[in-house]
């Protein structure tokens, strides 16, 4: 199979050279081009390169290609974009075997495991060079400022998930013409006091960055995606920032050392999507700075120190389908306006101190009311803004034969970074999913991006919250996770949780639950978790289908359960019942015969009030009788 996709290969390369050497005018430009993508095929040499002197894209990523092919490389002078991404490349970049590809206009090397210091002299040479992308190496120095500031054409910077470290140099804001800056994945360490006014994305996750957040972030007005997270920023958010930066969409600062109230303030965030702002050192309430992000459809606030009530304006964000509140102080009872949007999927509002009842019920009934586990066909399930700022310069669309991407006509050579899926920003589109953590199956795991459409769930564990569960809850039935846990509800397990069809995990344990377990749950023929311990249940165990797969935690705690896989035997149990009946059997009849008892004295005493020849009689034998006792003591 390998040869005849080899000698396929061979010969399309043999047609694609006759038309290069004989001028033939069948073999179009966008033939030419698209006949050389051959990313994914294994190859294991390319020498016929050399002759390719007209070529100006040339895609070979997704290869096993070492750095052998860039002396091969050289003699194609024409080309203005190459991909060498995810190769078998290592040890230094022979960049000078590129010194003559002066009209390249895009530099892909990502995914290898090209080391030493960053090549910078040959790079900056690239005098034209618009997008340069050697993320995911093992690079070392620091940030080539001096060499980059040499190309004034510079609109793609991708440094990241490499090994640099030091300090960002304040004269950063000297590359005037980037637009797309990520250098997440490595060393750098404080931060800069200007920045790029003409970012559009940004990426500084996972760094050593410290101190406050730069106000001079408010300056860039047409940022869309910034993401600081994952740093030791500290400090409140500059107003600046807030007030400034009126183009984000997705904005991620988690994992910091933020403070102070979260946004008490209206901001200027109107068109933010996602804002991640987790894992920090947030306090106070929840501010009314939210509530005028009404493009929100995902808001992460866990982790923090946040207190007061659960705001009840939740209802005005439209399109809100994540809400992730859980690991705060928060207190008092859950807003029944949270629940009246029918976009919300998954709600995270566990590890609070959550309590008491409201108009619905402890739990509110109207949970029924939202797309949580209902599945709706006009909520949002798949969250992707990479493309949200991607627009052609060029109207007219030209998809290649064999490419699997798309290029504009025209728009190639003047704006790489409008190319739509051509640059290698096609690849940054991950790195803007939506990513939520959700605790389910005994562990927390990550849904991303087309995940999530698979995926409802409802976490309410860790509160005081009372009552009984609703039985519309029952209706949530593309509910995949319930967590209940930790409270303090009472009442039976509803028996319509059965009609949720595709429950993968249910855990009500930690509560005050009674009664038995409804035996229609062995309906669930998806449920892999399945705890109720530490409740006050009783019965036989419901046995068949998944519940034969459930070991003796999921039922700790229960002393009056009984059957598999408890060792506790339901006869036994019955033989106490018998018991215990039988005793209240023999208390009735002790109280019966001294009932009797008294009855007969009594009818004796009052037979012997009358004169009668058997009062007479009686009387006659009791003077006998002490007549005879007396005789026998004296």
């Amino acid at each position: 199979m390998e040869r005849k996709l080899f000698l396929g290969q061979y010969l399309i390369l043999v047609i694609l050279l006759l038309g290069q050497l004989h001028g033939y005018k069948s073999c179009i430009e966008k033939e030419r081009m698209g006949l050389l993508d051959l990313k994914k095929h294994h190859l294991p040499s390319f020498r016929s390169l050399r002759r390719l002197r007209s070529l100006e894209v040339l895609d070979l990523s997704t290869n096993v290609f070492t750095n052998s092919i860039f002396p091969f490389l050289n003699a194609a002078t024409s080309l203005k974009a190459l991909f060498l991404g995810t190769n078998s490349m290592d040890g230094p970049f022979p960049v000078q075997e590129l010194k003559d590809l002066t009209n390249l206009e895009l530099l892909d090397l990502s995914d290898n495991r090209l080391n030493g210091p960053l090549p910078i002299r040959g790079i900056c040479e690239l005098k034209y060079m618009q997008e340069l992308n050697i993320g995911q190496n093992k690079f070392v120095g620091q940030f080539p400022l001096l060499c980059l500031t040499s190309l004034t054409g510079l609109r793609v910077l991708d440094l990241s998930s490499n090994q640099l470290s030091g300090k960002l140099p304040s004269e950063i804001h000297n590359l005037e013409s980037l637009e797309y800056l990520l250098l997440s994945g490595n060393s750098f360490e404080e931060h800069w006091v200007d920045i790029l006014p003409h970012l559009n994305y940004m990426n500084l996750a996972n760094n050593g960055f410290q101190g406050n957040v730069p106000s001079s972030l408010g300056n860039i007005k047409s940022i869309e995606y910034m993401d600081i997270s994952h740093n030791s920023f500290n400090g409140q958010l500059p107003q600046s920032f807030v007030k400034g930066c009126y183009s984000l969409e997705v904005l991620k600062m988690s994992h910091n050392k933020l403070s102070g109230d979260v946004f008490p303030e209206t901001s200027n965030f109107s068109f933010v999507h996602v804002l991640y702002m987790d894992n920090n050192q947030f306090t106070g309430k929840i501010g009314q700075g939210l509530r005028n992000m009404r493009s929100l459809v995902l808001l992460d606030i866990s982790n923090n120190n946040l207190t007061g009530v659960i705001p009840d304006w939740f209802d005005e964000f439209p399109d809100i389908s994540a809400l992730l509140v859980s690991n705060n102080l928060l207190e008092g009872e859950i807003p029944i306006s949270l629940f009246r949007t029918s976009s919300l999927q998954i709600l995270d509002l566990s590890a609070n101190n959550l309590s008491g009842s409201t108009e619905c019920g402890s739990i509110p009934s109207c949970l029924g009311n939202t797309s949580v586990g209902l599945g709706k066909e006009d909520t949002p399930s798949f969250f992707d803004f990479a493309t949200a700022s991607t627009k052609a310069s060029d109207s007219s669309l030209m998809e290649t034969a064999s490419f699997s991407r798309k290029i504009y006509v025209g728009a190639y050579v003047k704006s790489l970074l409008m190319l739509d899926q051509f640059s290698t920003l096609y690849n940054y589109r991950d790195a803007t999913l939506m990513k939520v953590q959700f605790a389910t199956k005994h562990r927390y795991d990550d849904y991303m991006g087309q995940n999530l459409e698979l995926f409802f769930g409802l976490d309410l564990s860790g509160n005081e919250l009372s009552g009984e569960i609703p039985v519309e809850l029952g209706g949530l039935m593309e509910l995949y996770t319930l967590n209940f846990s930790h409270n303090k509800l009472s009442g039976r397990i509803p028996e319509s949780f059965s009609g949720m069809k595709n429950m993968e995990s249910l855990d009500l344990s930690y509560n005050k639950l009674q009664g038995c377990i409804p035996p229609q749950l062995t309906e669930l023929s998806s449920l892999a978790i399945f705890n109720v311990s530490f409740n006050n249940l009783s019965g036989v165990i419901p046995q068949g289908k998944q519940f034969n797969t459930f070991d003796t935690d999921s039922y700790l705690g229960n002393p009056l359960l009984c059957g598999k896989p408890t060792d506790r035997s339901c006869d036994a149990q019955d033989n106490v019942v018998e018991n215990e009946e039988s005793t209240i059997d023999m208390e009735s009849m002790y109280w019966s015969l001294a009932a009797a008892y008294v009855t007969t004295l009594l009818g004796v005493f009052t037979s012997l009030s009358f004169d009668s020849p058997w009062s007479r009689f009686w009387f006659y034998m009791v003077d006998a009788v002490i007549h005879k006792v007396r005789d026998l003591l004296w």
